[in-house]
Order: structure tokens, then sequence, then C-alpha cells
């Protein structure tokens, strides 16, 4: 899932809070979230 949302983010298919989204959902950890955000 990390590696999915990762690339759609960095296609601009995901935002920011769609993200955060993941995350409330327990899909993504918020270690995950910063790393997708950090590094785009």
């Amino acid at each position: 899932m990390f590696e999915t949302l990762k690339k759609r983010y960095e296609q601009r298919y995901v935002r920011k809070d769609q993200l955060q989204q993941y995350v409330a959902l327990g899909l993504l950890t918020e270690e995950e979230f910063l790393k997708i955000v950090t590094m785009a």
C-alpha cells in the first residue's frame, strides 16, 4: 500500500488530505505518511 500511494502522490493522483484519510483508516502509518509527503 505504501509504494502504491507514494507513486500516486508523486503523480498527483492523491492529495495530502487523502493520504491523511488512509492514516485515519489504519492503512498507512503516520511515519509512512511523513515519508511520502517529505519525499515528493
